[in-house]
C-alpha cells in the first residue's frame, strides 16, 4: 500500500493545499518560509507525538475564532483537517485492513482514503469557560481573545480533539465522508500508515564536553534497545554482561571489605539484621548507553581518537544513517499488525555535508533501506525537505514538489502585499509545448527533455529563488553582480537566479517560470542579421543597417509578428513588460550619445557594442581600454564598433575583466531598465515574517 495524496486544510500556511505522494522519493522545495516544514508538522501531529498548538490554525481562521459569537447560529468552528489516500492491490492482504474504509461492500476502488480532524468537542463549554475567566466590559469588549485563552496552558488541548471519518470517492468523483468511532479511526490509521521524522535540528556539534545527549553514542544504543535487544542477541550480551559483573561483584567485596567492617563496628546493620553487600548490576543497555564511548580508529597505527576528533558532516550523516535504519527495522521487526504504508520524512540532509555527499545522499539512503528489505515486505516512501540544489539535481524532476508563498484565493494584492499563505506545485503535471526553432519544431517531450537536463547540467537553485534572471552568456554573468549594485543594489538583498540561456533558448523556460509563478527578467541581444537570399543562412549584420532583422528566437517568440529592427524599436517601452507573464523583456534600443562633438543616434547589436557606446568618454583614454579603437569620423561610429565586436581578436571575457576593474563607468539603459523593473516588482512582495515555525 502506498499513499498518494495528501489534502491539509487550515494548518499554518497550508490553508487549502493537496500534495501528491511518489512511490519512492517525494522532495519538498521552495523558498524560505513557505510550508515546507508545516507539511511535515501536521504528519507529526496526527501520526506521530506533537500536539496541536492554537497557532497551529491559519491566520485567517484563527482571526474567524477571535469573531466568533454564540448567538451566531450558522457559524462552524475551524478545524485543522488532513486526508490521507491510499492506493492498494484488492487481491493482497492489505485489502483486508481497507475494507473497513469503505463505505458500501458494493463500490470497486483501489483507493481508501481517512480524513483526520482536530476540532473543538463543546463550543458551548468552550465559551462558558473563556467567558467565565474574561467576561465582556460594560461596552463588550473583553481584555483577552478567544485564541489567546486556548493559547494558555492546556485549555487548547482540553477543548479540542482528534476525530477520524472513513473516505470513500463515489462514482461522481464527490467524497463521502463516514464518521469512525475514535478508537475504531486510530486503530485503522495506525495499521495503515506509520510516520517517523529525521529531524533537521540534530544536535550535532564539535564540542568535546558536548552533553553525551549529542552524541553518537547515544544513537548507537537507542539502536541497540530497538533493534539488537532480541533473544537470541540478547542472552549473548547477557552472558557477557553477567560474568562481568561476577568479577566485578568480587572487587568489590576485597575493596569495601574494610569498609563493611566499620560499619559493622558501629552496629549498622544490627547482628539480627540482613548484611550489606555491593554487587555490580550492569545491564546490556546501560552499559551501551551510558558506559561505552564511539571512538576512531586509524587503521595503520590504532591510534584512538575520541568521537569529537571527526567531523560534523561525517556525524550528521552516520546519525541519519542510523535513524533511517533504526525506523525500518522497527517497521519490518512489527509482526502483528505491521502499517502498510511506512513513510519516513528527513528534514534538510545537507546540514554539513558537502556538495558530492548531498548529491549521492539520496540513492546511499536506499542503497541502506533495499538491503534490509530481505523478505520483500516493501520498501518506505521518503519524504525530503531541502534547500540544496545538489540534493535536488539527484531526484527527477518529475518528483520535485514546490511551495510557493502566494495571497489568499480572492485576495486583493494591491490591498494587501503580505503573502499568508501557501500554494504547491507537482512538477509531475508540468507540461511543455513544443517550441520553434530556425532548425525546425522541437517536440513538447524534447521540449521538457531540455529543461530537465538544462536545470540538472547546472544544479540550478531556481526553486529557492524570489525571482530569475536569464541571460545571454559570460560576459553578462560576470558584469551583472555589480550592475546590480550600481542599478538596484536592494536586489542584493534579494534571492535571486542567473540562468545563462542564450538568446536561443530562453523563450523555453518561459512555460516552466509560469507554472512556477517566479517572475523573472530576460536579457538578451537584438542579434541584428541582414534577411537570408536566395535560402542561404542569414550573415550578421550592423543594427542600423536598412532591412535588418533578428535572429533572436527569444524575441520573435516573445513578442510575435515582430521580425524587423525596426519593428522592435517600436515597440512602445511600457510593453516590455509583460504582466500577464510576470516578465519583462530587455534588448538594446537605439540610444543617442555625444561622440566628436556630434549628436550621434547608435543601436547596438550585443551587450559589448551597447556598453562601449554609453560608455564613450571611457574609450580611447588611458590604458584600460586600448583594445577598443574609436573612427575619427561621428558618422562610422555605428559600424566601426559592429565590426569591432565582430573580430577574432575581441575577446569578450577579457572585456568584461576589464570593465570590473574599471570604476567609472554605467549600466546599459536596457539592461538598468529591466533591473528597476525587477527591484519594483519585488518590492511589491517585501512582508513580514507571520510565522515563527512554518
Amino acid at each position: 500500500m502506498r499513499l498518494t495524496k495528501a489534502f491539509i486544510r487550515n494548518f499554518r500556511r497550508l490553508e487549502e493545499v493537496v500534495i501528491d505522494f511518489e512511490d519512492s522519493e517525494t522532495v519538498f522545495v521552495g523558498p524560505n518560509n513557505s510550508g515546507k516544514t508545516s507539511a511535515t508538522s501536521i504528519f507529526r501531529c496526527f501520526l506521530s507525538s506533537r500536539d496541536f498548538k492554537i497557532h497551529d490554525f491559519s491566520i485567517q481562521r484563527i482571526s474567524e475564532i477571535d469573531r466568533y459569537a454564540p448567538e451566531e447560529d450558522d457559524f462552524v468552528f475551524p478545524s485543522i483537517e488532513l486526508d490521507l489516500w491510499f492506493e492498494f492491490d484488492p487481491e493482497n492482504i492489505s485489502f483486508g485492513r481497507a475494507f473497513s474504509l469503505l463505505s458500501s461492500v458494493s463500490i470497486e476502488t483501489d483507493e481508501v482514503g481517512i480524513r483526520c480532524k482536530y476540532v473543538v468537542d463543546d463550543i458551548s463549554k468552550l465559551w462558558a469557560e473563556y467567558d467565565t475567566i474574561f467576561p465582556s466590559d460594560d461596552d463588550g469588549s473583553r481584555k483577552r481573545s478567544l485564541s489567546h485563552f486556548l493559547g494558555l496552558d492546556g485549555n487548547f488541548k482540553n477543548h479540542f480533539s482528534v476525530q477520524y471519518y472513513s473516505l470513500s470517492r463515489l462514482e461522481s468523483d464527490e467524497v463521502e465522508e463516514t464518521v469512525l468511532k475514535f478508537s475504531d479511526g486510530k486503530r485503522i490509521l495506525n495499521s495503515l500508515v506509520r510516520a517517523d521524522f529525521v529531524d533537521a535540528q540534530r544536535n550535532m556539534n564539535d564540542d568535546e564536553e558536548a552533553s553525551r545527549s549529542s552524541k553518537l553514542s547515544t544513537a548507537f544504543a537507542s539502536f541497540y534497545r530497538n533493534n539488537l535487544d532480541q533473544a537470541d542477541i540478547s542472552d549473548a550480551a547477557i552472558q557477557i554482561i553477567d560474568e562481568n559483573n561476577e568479577k566485578l561483584t568480587e572487587h568489590y567485596d576485597e575493596h569495601f571489605g574494610n569498609l563493611m567492617g566499620v560499619l559493622d563496628g558501629l552496629g549498622v546493620p544490627a547482628a539480627h539484621e540482613r548484611r550489606l553487600k555491593i554487587i555490580s548490576s550492569i545491564s546490556a543497555d546501560v552499559a551501551l548507553r551510558g558506559s561505552t564511548e564511539l571512538i576512531y580508529i586509524d587503521a595503520e597505527t590504532a591510534h584512538e581518537l575520541p568521537e569529537a576528533y571527526n567531523g560534523l558532516g561525517f556525524k550528521n550523516l552516520v546519525l541519519m544513517a542510523i535513524q533511517i535504519r533504526d525506523f525500518q527495522l522497527q517497521w519490518l521487526q512489527t509482526l502483528e499488525n505491521r502499517p502498510l504504508c511506512h513513510l519516513i520524512f528527513i528534514e534538510e540532509p545537507e546540514v554539513h555535508l558537502h556538495a558530492q555527499v548531498q548529491q549521492t545522499f539520496i540513492a546511499n539512503i536506499w542503497n541502506i533501506l533495499n538491503n534490509l528489505d530481505e523478505d520483500g515486505i516493501g520498501s518506505p516512501q521518503l519524504v525530503i525537505t531541502t534547500h540544496s540544489s545538489h540534493v535536488l539535481n539527484s531526484v527527477d524532476f518529475e518528483k520535485v514538489r514546490y511551495f510557493r508563498r502566494c495571497h489568499r484565493l480572492g485576495e486583493d494584492p494591491a490591498v494587501s502585499q503580505i503573502l499568508r499563505v501557501s500554494e504547491i506545485h507537482n512538477l509531475r503535471d508540468f507540461q511543455a509545448s513544443a517550441v520553434a526553432t530556425d532548425d525546425g519544431e522541437v517536440d513538447a517531450d524534447a521540449a521538457l527533455d531540455f529543461l530537465k537536463r538544462y536545470l540538472a547540467l547546472i544544479h540550478c537553485d531556481l526553486f529557492f529563488a524570489d525571482a530569475a534572471i536569464l541571460i545571454e552568456g559570460t560576459v553578462e554573468r560576470l558584469l551583472l553582480p555589480q550592475m546590480i549594485t550600481k542599478t538596484s543594489p536592494n536586489l542584493n538583498m534579494k534571492y535571486l537566479t542567473t540562468l545563462e540561456v542564450g538568446g536561443a533558448y530562453a523563450h523555453r523556460f518561459a512555460e516552466l517560470m509560469t507554472f512556477l509563478h517566479i517572475p523573472y527578467l530576460v536579457i538578451t541581444d537584438i542579434d541584428s542579421v541582414k534577411p537570408p537570399v536566395g535560402g542561404g543562412r542569414a550573415k550578421a549584420c550592423c543594427a542600423v543597417d536598412a532591412g535588418a532583422v533578428t535572429s533572436n528566437a527569444s524575441l520573435k517568440d516573445m513578442f510575435v509578428g515582430k521580425l524587423s529592427i525596426s519593428d522592435f524599436n517600436e515597440i512602445p517601452a511600457q510593453d516590455q513588460s509583460q504582466t500577464d507573464l510576470d516578465r519583462y523583456v530587455a534588448f538594446q534600443r537605439p540610444v543617442e550619445v555625444v561622440f566628436l562633438g556630434e549628436h550621434i543616434m547608435v543601436h547596438g547589436r550585443t551587450l559589448e557594442e551597447t556598453f562601449i557606446y554609453e560608455n564613450i568618454q571611457a574609450f580611447g583614454e588611458g590604458e584600460a581600454f586600448k583594445s577598443v579603437v574609436l573612427p575619427t569620423v561621428a558618422e562610422e561610429l555605428n559600424q566601426s564598433i559592429y565590426e569591432l565586436i565582430r573580430e577574432s581578436s575581441f575577446k569578450k571575457t577579457d572585456f568584461a575583466l576589464t570593465v570590473l576593474s574599471a570604476d567609472d563607468w554605467q549600466v546599459p539603459l536596457y539592461i538598468r531598465e529591466g533591473l528597476e523593473w525587477l527591484e519594483q516588482r519585488l518590492q511589491s512582495r517585501d512582508q513580514p515574517i507571520e510565522e515563527v515555525v512554518i
